[in-house]
């Protein structure tokens, strides 16, 4: 039976639960959700499983901090014996659009330091993503606050329909790939 690790990036604690840095969990919490399964404490993270067309999706949110993301990432990928191909990891960006969703099978960091974590770990970039668009509406030197501060209402209403989106590119890619399912969703 094929693995595929699916990777939130976030933050744990309530005070960025809903931050926009933190949309790798909502997504993941999204996922196992409509699978009717829950998040149970593991090593580095919060693990949930489940299996969909014959594929068993391993869904973690790491508890290292984004920044040390990668440490949580290289650490199950060992552990479950997961090839990178079969890797995806989801995580906020700064160049998209609100809710735009971009999937790509490799990348830089774009000074994310979750992925930087993540690419310094596994020992490359060439790992496969899912880019969830925050936008970019802040001021120059607000870059911070702006990424950790919380969705605003109107974002708010954007949400659960590119979330739910995301969910189905989660089990797109474990069944029929990353250029098929790229193909579909991309600039959607």
């Amino acid at each position: 039976m094929k693995k595929f690790l699916i990777v939130g990036l976030g933050n744990v604690g309530d005070e960025y639960e809903n931050t926009r840095h933190n949309i790798g969990f909502k997504v993941l919490d999204a996922s196992a959700e409509a699978s009717n399964t829950v998040f149970k404490t593991a090593r580095y993270g919060d693990l949930a499983q489940f299996k969909f067309k014959g594929r068993t999706f391993i869904l973690l949110k790491p508890s290292t901090y984004m920044n040390l993301s990668g440490k949580a990432v290289s650490y199950w990928l060992q552990k479950e014996k997961i090839p990178l191909e079969n890797l995806l990891i989801i995580t906020d960006d700064l160049a998209l659009p609100i809710g735009a969703l971009r999937l790509k099978g490799k990348g830089s960091d774009g000074g994310h330091n979750g992925l930087k974590s993540i690419q310094e770990l596994v020992g490359t970039s060439k790992y496969p993503r899912l880019r969830f668009g925050i936008g970019d509406e802040f001021t120059k030197g607000r870059q911070i606050n702006y990424v950790l501060g919380e969705w605003t209402a109107t974002e708010e209403k954007i949400l659960p329909n590119r979330i739910e989106t995301a969910t189905e590119i989660i089990k797109s890619f474990g069944t029929i790939g990353l250029s098929f399912t790229m193909n579909q969703y991309n600039n959607k």
